[in-house]
């Protein structure tokens, strides 16, 4: 399916190296409390459904536009956004649902969003692969492969400018790895010791290239070394493992100011996207064969089952709050109503939204 790297061995990367042992007996995964334990697998449930009951939304005609899917990959989003601090951001690709809800978002925002109302998220304007939460420190959801990547670098230079204590995580796909405006970024987080670390969702697939086709070099995250970044690489179907591998880089992040590429291999079970028949460029076989021994959700709430975390009853009635909140959310989307005409100008321009405070002259919208 794709690539294996080893992490950097360099003496000075000794920080980029995986864990010894379990990953669960990482410090970062001993000191989680049961209750901790039991949200990271409550937001992957919830993250499942949701995307599951946008999916029946879509083949109902209810939702235009693309709908990208995570279903498959929600322990990456999960176990990296749970290590969030107060100064900490993430910014995304298209495939930005679970980041968001993984943040903290509503969602029956989300929803609404997806169906295009005024009750999004974005207001209606910017659908699946637009969803923000500035005051949770999330931008986004952004459409052009690769185009989030100088942006989230951005936001770690607003950081350390303002000699806080955080990180920003930029999230993208294996695809966007070969975008000039990637390398740019990588260039300069280097250059100027941003803290920032780039999360590559490896997923296998460039829409419908596997990595194989698509890609050159032993591996993604290695590339960092032309940069002289560190850079390490996991699985991403345990969040257990991608809990213990990104605190290492969000700690170098924070504490010394100095970015990472970290790889996470991961799979989608559906499409690049719905309108992706996924019917020609990989077997169903693969598909199942993940979803058997590595589903993210089954293999956490397996290792909880065993720790004595979780019970069967308390799965089962996470899985139907889940299913419940995800009916709720779109109830609340079918009955909201839709932006009006008028609101087609309101967001572009700061003066038109803040008329008082307007000082240029002329006309800002032509008809």
């Amino acid at each position: 399916m794709s690539k294996k790297a080893v992490p950097s061995a360099d003496p000075k990367d000794e920080a980029a190296c995986a864990s010894a042992g379990s990953p669960a007996a990482a410090p970062i995964n001993a000191l989680l409390p049961n209750e901790g334990k039991i949200e990271l697998h409550r937001k992957m449930v919830r993250i499942r459904r949701f995307e599951e009951r946008s999916l029946r939304a879509y083949q109902s005609k209810k939702i235009g536009g693309f709908l990208h899917l995570y279903i498959g990959q929600e322990a990456v989003a999960v176990g990296c956004c749970s290590l969030m601090g107060p100064n900490d951001h993430v910014i995304t690709a298209y495939r930005d649902h679970a980041h968001a809800i993984a943040v903290g978002m509503d969602t029956k925002a989300l929803m609404a969003e997806l169906y295009g109302k005024i009750t999004g998220c974005s207001k209606g304007k910017g659908g699946s692969m637009h969803y923000f939460a500035p005051s949770l420190n999330y931008w986004g959801g952004h459409g052009i492969v690769g185009g989030q990547i100088p942006l989230g670098t951005g936001l770690a230079y607003a950081v350390k400018y303002r000699k806080l204590k955080g990180a920003a995580m930029a999230f993208m796909g294996d695809g966007a790895v070969n975008q000039g405006a990637v390398h740019e970024a990588y260039n300069l987080a280097a250059l100027w010791n941003l803290p920032v670390v780039f999360v590559v969702e490896n997923n296998g697939y460039s829409m419908g290239t596997s990595q194989d086709r698509s890609s050159a070099g032993p591996g993604l995250a290695q590339r960092a070394e032309a940069y002289g970044m560190n850079w390490g690489t996991c699985f991403g179907h345990d969040v257990y493992e991608v809990r213990a591998t990104m605190d290492k880089f969000l700690t170098l992040a924070r504490e010394k100011n100095l970015p990472s590429v970290v790889e996470i291999d991961t799979y989608r079970y559906r499409g690049h996207s719905v309108a992706d028949p996924d019917k020609t460029y990989r077997t169903r076989e693969e598909i199942e064969d993940y979803r058997r021994t590595k589903d993210p959700i089954q293999v956490f709430q397996a290792a909880l089952l065993a720790e004595g975390v979780l019970t069967e009853a308390l799965a089962e009635q996470i899985n139907a709050e889940a299913v419940a909140e995800a009916e709720l959310a779109a109830e609340f989307a079918e009955a909201s109503p839709f932006p009006s005409v008028d609101d087609i100008q309101k967001d572009v321009y700061w003066e038109v939204d803040n008329p008082s405070q307007r000082t240029s002259q002329g006309r800002l919208f032509f008809d």
